[in-house]
């Protein structure tokens, strides 16, 4: 079931990948550079979904021209270290940029 879901994420990722390729961004990247980082984008998100450690849902993505940042929120240290591990790990990902956080323990 879980194999289910995840593989209807990563289709789903794709998907809108694909859809928001096709859009002008507002920045003075090219449409093959905005489709490039669309699909490192995608594939980090996919990595995350595949590994255990990190909750792909709790991070967020966004790729520019090769550089990924990543933000969110993190349960640990050790969940911070391998997102950033795994994105770096993606071709074509020239540089990470880490924002994540740690989730307070505080309710």
């Amino acid at each position: 079931m879980q194999s289910i879901t995840r593989r209807s994420f990563v289709l789903a990722l794709l998907a809108t990948a694909m859809s928001t390729a096709c859009s002008a961004g507002p920045t003075k990247e090219s449409t093959g550079e905005y489709l490039d980082d669309s699909v490192i984008t995608t594939k980090v998100k996919s990595a995350f979904v595949a590994d255990k450690t990190v909750k792909a849902m709790d991070i967020k993505v966004e790729t520019f021209k090769g550089v990924v940042q990543l933000s969110g929120f993190a349960n640990s240290q050790t969940e911070i270290d391998r997102a950033v591990e795994v994105a770096r790990g993606v071709k074509g990902v020239q540089s990470v940029k880490n924002d994540i956080r740690l989730k307070s323990s505080q309710g």
